[in-house]
């Protein structure tokens, strides 16, 4: 009998200090105070153009043009919060020929907000790469934020003529890193 005592009295302390506990006010107030902090990597556009695309009927274009839908800041979730944004651009150049790449971020009224001009150089049988970073803060981020669309301009440079048969490439692959700050 002895054994199932102490087992009964080991079972009522356990149960005894498993009911007690201690608690403090909760300060809910505390949430007032809280800030968030995400950054949100994605990806904002890429594109590969082959040499060929820069030769129309026999005749060189110097101009490729493309416009986006850049309306990310219809939502008030991202006009609120964004605190800052950069933008990473990446350009690779396979084509014997150089290149003013242009990101042109345009208003509802076709004004332009933001433009960003990188030299590409003509590739020379090693490889060719250029990085470029726009940052935008303060002003800049309202500038942004008042973009709606994106227009990509590729200017081609003086150089060996290119025919329909040329090869190569030019391909751009960008992402954007985006701070916000929630409250």
């Amino acid at each position: 009998m002895k054994p199932y005592l102490h087992n009964m009295f080991l079972r009522l302390i356990i149960v005894t200090v498993l009911f007690c506990s201690c608690a403090s006010d909760l300060d809910f107030d505390q949430t007032k105070d809280l800030t968030l902090e995400p950054v949100i990597v994605a990806n904002l556009t890429y594109f590969d153009v082959k040499a060929s695309a820069f030769v129309d009927n026999g005749t060189e274009q110097n101009v490729f043009f493309d416009a986006k839908d850049f309306d990310v800041f219809r939502d008030s979730f991202f006009r609120d919060n964004l605190k800052k944004a950069e933008f990473n651009f990446e350009i690779e150049n396979t084509i014997s020929r150089a290149y003013i790449v242009s990101m042109v971020f345009l208003d509802e009224n076709n004004q332009v907000m933001h433009d960003t001009e990188i030299n590409v150089p003509a590739y020379v049988n090693t490889p060719n790469s250029v990085k470029h970073t726009d940052v935008f803060e303060n002003q800049t981020l309202d500038l942004l934020k008042k973009s709606v669309k994106l227009e990509i301009r590729i200017t081609m440079l003086a150089g060996t003529p290119l025919t329909a048969d040329s090869s190569g490439n030019l391909k751009l692959r960008s992402g954007a890193t985006l701070y916000f700050e929630i409250k």
